[in-house]
Order: structure tokens, then sequence, then C-alpha cells
């Protein structure tokens, strides 16, 4: 496997960067998964318009996205893969222990790693903690994800795939790398940007595509949702199949399966959409 390091591509075995990068050390960083298929990217422009807005969120130096582009070219004809995860990561670079950042510049590393398709349904859990809608991450893609994989790690123990979090005032607000979607009498909701969650950029085309209402919902609508699907960048559009002990339909319900078929069929047509 070959990776991009700060500036070129390198075998996996010499591909470092510092055990004092403020990433390792403190999660200074930010990324995006982005898919590719057969060294194709789908919606790479927005998720290279994310990554610059969330580094400007967390104070790091705007990055070069040509050279982001370059790279990501190089990593994917370096590594063919059939579906592959490739994954950008910024952080603040070579620092001092702590939360101060040096002045050494930041780091940039992509990678691929191959993967499969999703299901078609799945099983979601909920968790007790919160997202907090006001927070100086909220919005952000940050390398700060340790609360999501003991959330993760959780839904895994219980047979799930995702954990679904309420924000500090009740609401549905997203999972650990996915949102959420419910049917209600018929109409298609999904929580807005404002509950706390991760404008997701499959989220954004699935509302484009779908016509879905961003909705303030409470947590408790998992319980009577006629339908529930997750959308995130390796899912696209997936069903749910139970959530916690509650059981939906083994095969997505029809305006799941209708969101499912727009997305595929939007996506083939354009690989590099736009939103507005």
């Amino acid at each position: 496997m070959k990776l991009w390091v700060n500036g070129g591509l390198r075998d996996a075995e010499t591909a470092l960067v510092s055990v004092l990068d403020h990433g390792l050390t403190v999660g200074d960083g930010v990324f995006e998964t982005v898919k590719a298929e057969r060294g194709e990217t789908f919606a790479l422009t927005l998720h290279l318009e994310r990554l610059a807005r969330s580094a400007r969120g967390l104070g790091l130096p705007e990055p070069d996205l040509d050279e982001v582009r370059r790279a990501c070219a190089a990593v994917l004809a370096a590594n063919p893969v059939e579906l592959g995860r490739l994954r950008i990561t910024y952080t603040g670079g070579l620092s001092p222990l702590g939360s101060e950042r040096g002045d050494a510049g930041t780091s940039l590393v992509v990678a691929v790693g191959a993967t499969s398709r999703r299901a078609d349904t799945t099983a979601v859990i909920t968790v007790p903690w919160t997202r907090n809608e006001r927070g100086a991450l909220t919005g952000l893609k940050t390398t700060s994800y340790a609360e999501n994989v003991v959330a993760l790690a959780r839904a895994r123990e219980q047979g799930a795939t995702e954990a679904l979090f309420a924000n500090t005032v009740g609401q549905l607000c997203e999972g650990t790398g996915s949102n959420v979607f419910v049917v209600i009498d018929g109409t298609l909701h999904t929580p807005p940007v404002s509950s706390g969650c991760l404008a997701g950029i499959t989220r954004a085309l699935a509302v484009q595509w779908t016509g879905a209402r961003e909705t303030e919902l409470p947590l408790d609508v998992l319980e009577t949702a006629d339908e529930i699907f997750l959308t995130s960048t390796l899912r696209d559009v997936q069903g749910v199949h139970r959530v916690d002990g509650r059981p939906l339909t083994a095969e997505p319900g029809p305006v799941t399966a209708k969101a499912m078929r727009i997305f595929d069929e939007r996506a083939a047509m354009d690989r590099d959409p736009r939103l507005g």
C-alpha cells in the first residue's frame, strides 16, 4: 500500500508523521472520507469544501485543495480497488505537548482501503450520551472521535452497526458516522443542522434529491416512525430494520426504497454533484 504523506507517496512501512503531531496528541485535526469506485471519487468537491470549512472552524490554516486533489488521484492510482474508503486527514502538525500549536506547519495524509457494499438494511441503537449542539466543534468533522468509538462499540455489542444520539435538549441528532432520516405519515424528515448534527454530504444530497424536510424531532420519534434510514459516504442510503428492541420491516420500506433508487440514479449521472 502507498499513502500520501506531506508532499508525496510513501510505502505504508515508511509513511511516517511525528509522534508529536498535534492530531495524535490532542486530536487537533480534520478529515474527510470519500467513496471511490474503480479509481473514481464521488462528490469530491463537496468533501473538499467541507474539509476547508472544518479546518477554518478549528483555526487551522486553509488546506491547499489542489494538493489534496493531486494526493487523492495519486493514492487511487497507486492502490487500485473496486470500492474504496479514501481518507483525507489534515492536522495541526508537529507541536509542543499540550493544546498550543507549534509553528512547523500542518500535516496532510491521504490513504485508501478496500471496503464492501453495505447491506440494504441494518440495526441501530440509541445511546444515553448526547451531542452538544452549542459546542466549539459542533458541525466540524474533526479527528476527535473517541466518543464515537465508545458509542459504536456499544452498538456492536448489541448486534447493531450504528448508535444514534440525541442532543442536549432531547432532539434526535445523528449517528456516530451517519445522519438519520425518518418517515412519518408518508413524509420524509431529517434533523436540521441546528440540532448539532454534522452537515453530511450524503445527507445534503439526499435532502436535495428527495425533497426531505429538515425538522426538529424528539428522540422518541424512533419509537413510532414508519420507516427509518441512515445516510453516509459509504452507506449511501441504508434502511433500518431494528432500532433498540423495536423491529421494523426486514426490507426497506417504500419511501426508503424510493430514496435509495433516487440516490443511486442521481449519483450515477453525476460523480461530482453540487448543492443548490
